[in-house]
């Protein structure tokens, strides 16, 4: 019996060979990071949660954000006027009704941050604010400098491990989740130890957040391999949007570096953006120059960028030599500590820059209220879609949307009140890699990385990405190999995930003959809106291959 098999057994069929008795728990959140932590939050008084996290708690794309979060605290003017840069930056995909939550909500939810211990930067008693790109006017909260995601982290894990009824199960990684008479009720576990454990639950939240590392060239940590997004595709729920990936303007640039991400905030101060012949080139891209849209400051570095023959690449810089209003290193600490590993300052030297794989727009779709399209499973954050950030997400937006939509699926989840069925753990095969497989594997997972960042990156064509299919496909082929393992080892279960979120993002890229923000392609580079003001959405039709399908919300 596959294990796809065996994760849609009935609830009554208990198999021949039963590992153990199945945990229970009323609610389980997968992910740590703002959205699920939020979530917990909400739903501890009202049962006990299980949070599993595949490393320590903190370690996810949240503790890394570093510009800030967007928030408008000024009152209804402020918020009409946050809504209208939020739609406006979507590129004319943003679902209205997702965004006004998003922002009429999100005051509350900082406050509540706020009333929990988070501490943001400021100045004789009130709250810093800065700027950046697309947005209107300076409100981006930020902590520490450079490092408000890790605050808003600490705050939020601080607080829910005070709370008797949250645990955490880390360094555990969720290899699938189990449905019985179509309803997500359990999803099975694996420790660091290689130990196999199902847990049933009322309710699954997916917030594992992004997928970043589908790419070879990512600002994101090594955790964020669209574990949750694949889990939720291979139960059957829909995916939507998965074409719109945001590339951040501004990653460090070094051979042999990480792509070390350098903040939107920079240019929110002043920073400027030059070419090789030392020339500041964005008036030729967008009236608001440095502060555009990241789509569109991430086309002109990297059209900027294009040598003059095959393989030949300028450098492009950021520059804020010019900055004097500010002391640098102690508005961004930890980006001029980063820099000064590599012998860079920022207050005297140029930095190189390119565009890496940031932000995934797309995810599993959901309702407003977190509810994917199988009962008993709930999405939030960058693992979900909403239509919240349309084609291409406003700066600053992504720790608002963790907040205000954790809380909104947790409700959505006691709502619901659904039943707890307990079906009964499986033998799970055993995945011990020798080291040779250890290589082989990882050797596919980089062939798969560099092929999505040659064939599915920010410019796009028909050509390149059925060469990306192409390249897929022999991914696949050899992932078959270890297909004997199952999913019983934490780096097989991210291999097959992120080759599930590539399969997703190539063929709805396809799909979409049109460019609209971070989807941009080379032979159809213009807006669409008579046949693509629509979101793409990848369903499973029974009896048939997935189909993509454009639905206007």
């Amino acid at each position: 019996m596959s294990l796809g098999a065996i994760q849609r057994l009935p609830a009554a069929v208990i198999a021949s060979k039963v590992m153990a008795l199945a945990q229970q728990v009323d609610f389980l959140v997968v992910g740590a990071g703002v959205a699920g932590l939020r979530a917990a939050v909400e739903l501890a008084d009202h049962g006990n949660v299980l949070v599993v996290t595949k490393e320590s708690v903190g370690e996810s794309n949240t503790h890394y954000a570093q510009g800030g979060i967007a928030v408008a605290m000024e009152g209804d003017a402020d918020v009409a006027l946050h809504l209208s840069d939020t739609i406006a930056a979507g590129d004319g995909l943003v679902y209205e009704p997702a965004a006004r939550a998003l922002v009429t909500e999100g005051p509350l939810r900082v406050a509540e941050l706020i009333g929990w211990g988070a501490h943001f930067d400021e100045e004789n008693g009130k709250l810093l604010r800065t700027r950046e790109g697309a947005h209107s006017l300076p409100r981006i909260l930020h902590a520490d400098g450079d490092a408000t995601g890790a605050e808003i982290s600490r705050s939020l894990a601080a607080f829910a491990r005070a709370h008797e009824r949250i645990r955490f199960s880390e360094w555990t990684t969720v290899t699938g989740l189990v449905a019985a008479n179509g309803c997500v009720v359990a999803a099975d576990l694996l420790d660091r130890e290689g130990r196999h454990e199902r847990m049933n639950a009322r309710a699954v939240l997916i917030a594992a957040g992004g997928a970043g590392q589908t790419y070879s060239d990512t600002t994101n940590p090594a955790v964020a391999t669209g574990d949750g997004i694949a889990l939720a595709a291979e139960a059957g729920a829909e995916l939507a949007d998965m074409e719109f990936y945001q590339f951040h303007p501004t990653a460090l640039s070094l051979p042999g570096a990480p792509r070390f991400l350098l903040s939107e905030a920079l240019r929110g101060e002043g920073a400027y953006l030059r070419n090789d012949r030392g020339e500041r080139f964005m008036e030729r891209y967008h009236p608001l120059l440095e502060l555009a849209p990241r789509d569109v400051v991430a086309r002109a570095i990297t059209r900027e960028g294009m040598g003059s023959g095959p393989g030949t690449v300028r450098v492009v810089h950021l520059d804020m030599r010019h900055v004097k209003n500010i002391n640098l290193h102690e508005r961004f600490p930890g980006i001029s500590a980063e820099l000064a590993r590599y012998g860079l300052d920022l207050q005297s030297d140029l930095i190189p820059v390119r565009p890496a794989a940031h932000y995934l727009m797309g995810g599993i779709r959901t309702s407003l209220d977190g509810r994917t399209s199988l009962r008993g499973l709930y999405a939030a954050g960058e693992a979900a879609c909403t239509g919240v950030h349309g084609a291409n997400r406003l700066a600053s937006n992504s720790l608002l949307e963790g907040l205000v939509f954790g809380a909104r699926a947790a409700q959505a989840m006691l709502a619901d009140g659904l039943p707890l069925v307990a079906v009964d753990a499986q033998e799970l095969p055993a995945a011990r890699l020798s080291a040779d497989e250890e290589e082989k594997l990882e050797a596919v997972i980089a062939q798969l990385q560099h092929a999505m960042w040659i064939y599915a990156g920010l410019l796009r064509e028909d050509s390149t990405l059925r060469e990306g299919m192409a390249a897929h496909a022999a991914c696949e082929a050899g992932l078959a190999q270890f297909a004997h393992y199952g999913r019983g080892n934490r780096r097989l279960a991210e291999a097959h995930a992120m080759s599930r979120v590539a399969h997703a993002i190539l063929h709805s890229a396809l799909a979409r003959t049109e460019s609209r923000g971070a989807h941009f392609r080379n032979d159809y580079p213009h807006r669409d809106d008579a046949h693509f003001q629509k979101h793409s959405v990848l369903k499973r039709v029974e009896g048939q291959d997935e189909l993509i399908v454009f639905e206007a919300w």
